[in-house]
């Protein structure tokens, strides 16, 4: 079995010793694990989107181009896990989660932190498959 990482400049660097994605490679289905993504614009590395609607979507397009990288999407995503820096947060992330994940939900956890890096509103990593 061996490990590539997956690096893409269409999502944000990496802020510390991590990659932004990892494809396992084994036998079929290969499985790509994503570091967990903020909102960070990877042209200008800037944080973006004040609300948790906008962030939410920015870090779900940080999330698909890592994965497009690697040669898969967000249908073929199987699990999710959400931090949320507010729990009252919960129905609006939904609503933007549900826009682009459709009928293909993942199996999700959703947790509320205390803090996340750059007082972020939302970190969402995902496991998908080629």
């Amino acid at each position: 079995m061996n490990k590539e990482i997956i690096y893409t400049k269409s999502a944000p660097a990496p802020i510390g010793p991590y990659s932004q994605a990892i494809k396992l490679n084994s036998e079929n289905p290969y499985f790509i694990y994503t570091s967990g993504q903020l909102a960070i614009d990877p042209f200008t590395n800037e944080f973006t989107g004040g609300s948790i609607k906008e962030q939410t979507k920015k870090v779900l397009d940080n999330i698909s181009s890592i994965l497009h990288e690697a040669g898969s999407d967000l249908k073929r995503v199987i699990k999710t896990t959400v931090f949320l820096k507010h729990m009252t947060d919960f129905t609006d992330m939904n609503e933007v989660y549900a826009e682009y994940f459709g009928e293909s939900k993942p199996a999700r956890s959703t947790v509320g932190v205390s803090r996340l890096p750059k007082d972020a509103l939302v970190e969402i990593e995902a496991i998908a498959y080629i």
